[in-house]
C-alpha cells in the first residue's frame, strides 16, 4: 500500500475527502517525526512505538574491497510494533488469519 492508497482507505473509513485524509495523515507524520526528533518518544498503544535511539560507532568492512573502515556513531529512528500488531500480523498458532 502506498501513500495514495493510505489516505484513499482513511477516507473511506471516516467519510473525510482525501484532501482532508491527505492533510491529517501528512499531520500524524510530522507530529511523529518533530517528537522523534526532539528526542521525545510515540506511544500508540496496540499499534506499536516511536523512538530515536544511539547508535554506537563500530567498525565496518567495505563488501567489494574488503578494507575495513570506521562506522561513526548516531542516531536513528526505531519502531517498535505493539503487541496487538503483533498478533494481527502473525497470529497464534492453529488460528486462521481474518
Amino acid at each position: 500500500m502506498n501513500k495514495a492508497e493510505l489516505i484513499e482507505a482513511i477516507a473511506d473509513k471516516t467519510d473525510l475527502s482525501k484532501a482532508a485524509a491527505g492533510k491529517a495523515l501528512d499531520a500524524v507524520v510530522e507530529t511523529i517525526v518533530q517528537a522523534v526528533v526532539r528526542g521525545d518518544g510515540v506511544s500508540l498503544v496496540g499499534f506499536g512505538s516511536f523512538k530515536s535511539v544511539h547508535r554506537a560507532a563500530r567498525d565496518g568492512r567495505n563488501p567489494k574491497t574488503k578494507e575495513k573502515l570506521k562506522i561513526p556513531a548516531t542516531i536513528v529512528p526505531r519502531f517498535s510494533a505493539g503487541a496487538t500488531f503483533k498478533k494481527a500480523v502473525a497470529p497464534v498458532k492453529g488460528k486462521k488469519k481474518k
